[in-house]
């Protein structure tokens, strides 16, 4: 196909509408998406610009996985997950320190000049908070020419940001999530009309992520830099975005922050529920006040989006995982619990405190989520993993699968419920 046919932007078309109304008796919730999902990685841990290209070539070869408009000109989405290439930013003239001592991203930010400045003081206000500086802003290369008209439409001013003062490299990727969730509540909160437009697309010391409202053919040709070849990477994670539960955006075009996903949640409503309802409980000494990072799903996003918002949450901070017992069982014993899961966590870990004599042998002794983390991140121990059934209508644990290693996990589903 013709580069004029795919890029071709003399479309004539309706006026773009972000979220149209509810038309008859459709209704989005009823939705569901079938997106398109690669990575390549060196297992070595060699960075080269071959990763990005072959990266690139993967999203192309999946077309048929995500969705474009009648004009083929815009993609519900695509997007690609790198690491940081720390020297093609230095070749850029920008002088940041040393691998994983500075912080950047890309910021999808509002047209209009006013709106722009009053969140970027947020950003600058939020960062010194944390002792930080605002080092540099940086202006993103793009080619909007090659959009189609609703993604032109919605095209947001996107910048890089580069933050630095970190003192401890171990802290550094916390720091950066509770600027970011506090900038987001703020942003949020506040009167700016055009806030809807602003989306932090990520803020890493160690990844990157481009991302937009395009096809799978478009990411490579509206951001210029992916085909530097000085633009390096050990691993690359791409997502073709075929959008049906939400509608497009270019904030939720994937991947996200730490992962892309298919969707297909088909207990997304359940799950966010349970996980507000749980947030006024959570605590964290190294977070401090959960409070301000709250609401940990953010509003308006996808089911993919809120799993993402939940899984930075625990890895940022992995004492929440305390909070979380973890056990197998049959499918019958999995499919009651998680019917049953209201009370279920308090019961069990009741259940556990007052049977104190089997922890002699270790067939009682609770596993948390952070137990099975630690664990799999190489703690060399067996993991003693509860098995539990039904005694008429409380669950108690029969015994124990005994785990060697993660190379010997089985092939078996698990459950956690909150304490």
């Amino acid at each position: 196909m013709k580069k004029q046919e795919l890029f071709n932007n003399r479309a004539k078309g309706f006026p773009y509408q972000r979220h149209p109304k509810q038309p008859g008796l459709y209704d989005a919730a009823y939705e569901h998406d079938a997106c398109g999902v690669g990575m390549l990685v060196n297992i070595h841990g060699e960075k080269s610009h071959d990763i990005v290209e072959s990266a690139l070539k993967v999203l192309e070869n999946m077309r048929h996985r995500g969705a474009e408009g009648a004009d083929n000109k815009t993609g519900d989405g695509a997007g690609i997950m790198l690491q940081i290439p720390h020297e093609f930013i230095l070749l850029q003239g920008i002088p940041v320190p040393e691998k994983g001592r500075y912080g950047t991203g890309l910021l999808f930010l509002p047209k209009k000049e006013k709106d722009q400045a009053t969140i970027l003081s947020i950003i600058i206000e939020e960062i010194e908070k944390e002792g930080l500086t605002l080092m540099h802003l940086r202006n993103v290369p793009t080619c909007p020419e090659i959009l189609g008209e609703a993604a032109l439409a919605n095209e947001p001013d996107i910048k890089q940001v580069f933050i630095t003062g970190f003192t401890e490299t171990e802290t550094a990727d916390r720091k950066l999530y509770l600027i970011r969730k506090r900038i987001e509540n703020k942003v949020r909160m506040s009167a700016i009309p055009a806030k809807e437009d602003f989306y932090i697309v990520s803020l890493s010391t160690k990844s990157i992520i481009y991302k937009g409202m395009l096809s799978s053919l478009q990411l490579r040709n509206y951001y210029p830099d992916l085909t530097n070849n000085y633009f390096t990477s050990g691993l690359a994670l791409v997502h073709s975005r075929f959008s049906t539960n939400t509608f497009p955006t270019w904030g939720l075009a994937q991947p996200f922050r730490l992962l892309a996903h298919n969707g297909e949640i088909n207990t997304i409503r359940g799950n966010r529920g349970w996980m507000e309802a749980r947030e006024s409980v959570l605590s964290s000494p190294t977070l401090g006040d959960i409070k301000e990072i709250r609401p940990i799903i953010q509003p308006g996003m996808s089911d993919s989006a809120s799993l993402d918002n939940v899984l930075e949450t625990l890895l940022s901070r992995p004492e929440f995982a305390w909070n979380l017992l973890v056990f197998t069982g049959d499918e019958e014993t999995l499919r009651r619990a998680d019917e049953k899961k209201e009370k279920l966590g308090l019961e069990l870990a009741a259940y556990y405190k007052n049977h104190t004599a089997g922890e002699e042998s270790g067939e009682l002794v609770p596993v948390t989520l952070l137990d099975l983390w630690n664990w799999r991140t190489g703690s060399g121990e067996e993991l003693s993993l509860p098995v539990l059934s039904w005694q008429e209508d409380n669950l108690i644990p029969e015994g124990v699968l005994i785990i060697k290693s993660p190379c010997s996990f089985p092939k078996r589903d698990l459950q956690c419920v909150w304490m």
